[in-house]
């Protein structure tokens, strides 16, 4: 059996001036990366403005487990099948990390034969993007920094600065550092510490940003810290936007490739969903709107996060409008929900699954509470077998809920038709009722509330001391009309990675609230989550290998 990435090479990939030819673009709309990989100028971008827009299909998940769902490989396979059937789609994906690319989780380019290529290059260092944020946010760092050695004009306390350095790699050992060591010359000593580039606040901005000004805007409001009299302190009082958008200057650009099929696919901005909002760029969203009829895009981890954020979010602050979502499970997934271990998930346990499927049951409700019709998407594994999978589609069905069963896995589009039907047909027959979930006038708290008791499933929220104190000052400071984004482990409904399925009477605990003034969000730290992830025991990094004539091998 071919690896993803021997399926990856193989793959028949048009110039991807043709691609963009076929969505009405022309040579001067695109800049071309090499050969396979091109940007949307912002001038063709701007030139689409008065366009009709397509319709709009999210997907998402159950919650993660070791066994895997497949959402991104979804995606590219349901868009795939729509274009078989003759309709005019694409795909919108976020831009991998490469702290999950040499580590446990992999790349994010899709499985099988339903991929986006060129798979290496996109898993890599695709078109820069990720490293012009990296020193667009490290510039700021840096000249925070300056600005202490430099007499301290703005006055910043140095043990209320809140602006954190980042790298796109998984090092806990950068989690907490102290720099300014080696006396006068270099800088004040204090304490700091490195995110992943993914949680910063600069890809936040990059994926919520309309044009190159109004990322500038909001580059400009960042508070790096505070004065000793507990004011903020801005990128804006720093002097710094201008700079950092010089960097941005290019990555704000949506990136333009293809998938194995010859489906045209955008991928653009990489926030996780865990620590971040988890949704590729409203730049890219919105001009694939402009381009094709049916836009499928993906939001990070469950329904619970990537979902939630994707349209308390993404959809507040771009105004779009979803006709409908799709929510990846999977047998083997849904009997670990059950109680399964992952080495016996090859064995028929019936009872497991349908207790399993109870996690299933609250993503849809959890959908429905956004207004949006639902579709689920069963992806196949070899070793289903056929009473799983009826029971699976037979409780889906009783729910009032489309269900297919995808196979785009081994067979691509052509593996993807039915679920594309069903798309079809539940955007035809059930209209969207959009609607955010609440209100963002009201208070801190009870927003946090409504997130934990309506998606998550909680009994009520737990402020701890010093998160209750972060409510009262940015509330005081003007910010409490803000929506909420929360940072919590993947692999729960719960901020407990252990309670699996749906869990009951849990409280969520919240420790620590941090504010994002550029992004437009206050960002609630729920339990254990790292915004700087670790390496495993063996990282996938110890197989990827390249040979002497440039083959690459082991990246997934």
């Amino acid at each position: 059996m071919l690896t993803d990435i021997e399926i990856a090479q193989q793959a028949q990939m048009k110039p991807i001036a043709e691609i963009a030819k076929g969505l009405g673009l022309g040579e001067d709309d695109i800049e071309l990366y090499g050969k396979y990989k091109a940007k949307i100028s912002m001038e063709a971008i701007h030139a689409m403005a008065d366009r009709k827009d397509g319709k709009l299909v999210l997907v998402t998940a159950i919650t993660p487990t070791p066994a895997g769902e497949g959402k991104t490989t979804t995606s590219v396979g349901l868009t795939d099948g729509l274009r078989k059937l003759g309709e005019n789609a694409m795909v919108c994906l976020r831009e991998p990390s490469l702290g999950p690319s040499f580590g446990v989780k992999g790349g994010a380019a899709g499985g099988g034969m339903a991929q986006v290529v060129p798979m290496d290059e996109i898993n890599l260092h695709f078109t820069g993007d990720l490293h012009a944020i990296t020193y667009a946010h490290n510039l700021l760092a840096a000249m925070l920094d300056n600005s202490l050695k430099q007499g301290n004009p703005l006055n910043l306390d140095p043990t209320r600065i809140v602006f954190r350095r980042v790298i796109d790699l998984s090092d806990r050992a950068l989690r907490d550092i102290v720099i300014g060591l080696g006396g006068v010359a270099n800088g004040i000593p204090r304490e700091d510490g490195f995110d992943i580039t993914v949680a910063s606040e600069v890809m936040a901005i990059l994926c919520l940003a309309n044009d190159l000004m109004d990322l500038k805007e909001r580059f400009s409001k960042i508070i790096v810290g505070y004065t000793y009299d507990k004011k903020p302190v801005t990128a804006g009082d720093l002097e710094a936007q201008g700079a950092m958008t010089l960097l941005m200057k290019d990555a704000i650009k949506p990136n333009l490739v293809q998938t194995l099929e010859n489906t045209p696919a955008f991928i653009h901005g990489g926030p996780f969903a865990n620590i971040a909002h988890g949704c590729n760029s409203v730049t890219a969203t919105k001009t694939a709107l402009k381009l094709a009829d049916i836009v499928v895009t993906e939001a990070g981890f469950g329904a619970d996060l990537g979902a939630e954020k994707f349209f308390d979010l993404k959809c507040r602050f771009a105004s779009l409008k979803p006709d409908a979502t799709v929510i990846v499970a999977t047998v083997r997934a849904l009997k670990m929900h059950g109680g399964v271990a992952k080495a016996n998930l090859g064995e028929e346990n019936l009872e497991a699954l349908e207790k399993g499927l109870a996690n299933l049951e609250k993503h849809i409700e959890n959908v429905g509470k956004f207004g949006v019709p639902a579709v689920v998407a069963i992806n196949k594994f070899p070793l289903d077998t056929p009473a799983e999978v009826d029971l699976v589609l037979k409780k889906v069905a009783e729910l009032g809920v489309e269900v297919a069963l995808s196979d785009v896995w081994a067979n691509g589009g052509e593996g993807g038709k039915d679920l594309a039907q069903k798309v079809l047909k539940t955007m035809a027959e059930k209209p969207s009722h959009f609607k955010v979930l609440y209100d963002t006038k009201l208070p801190i708290v009870e927003k946090l509330e409504v997130i934990a008791k309506e998606v998550y499933g909680a009994s009520g929220v737990i402020f701890e001391t010093a998160a209750m104190k972060s409510v009262q000052q940015y509330t005081e400071m003007g910010y409490g009309d803000l929506p909420i984004c929360v940072a919590k482990t993947q692999y729960s409904l719960s901020d407990d990675a252990s309670k699996l399925g749906r869990p009951e009477n849990f409280t969520i605990s919240i420790r620590e609230l941090r504010l994002s003034a550029g992004a437009g969000f206050l960002v609630a730290v729920s339990g254990n989550v790292m915004t700087m992830p670790g390496l495993p025991k063996r990282p996938a990094a110890c197989n990827i290998d390249i040979d002497e004539n440039g083959v690459i091998t082991g990246l997934f």
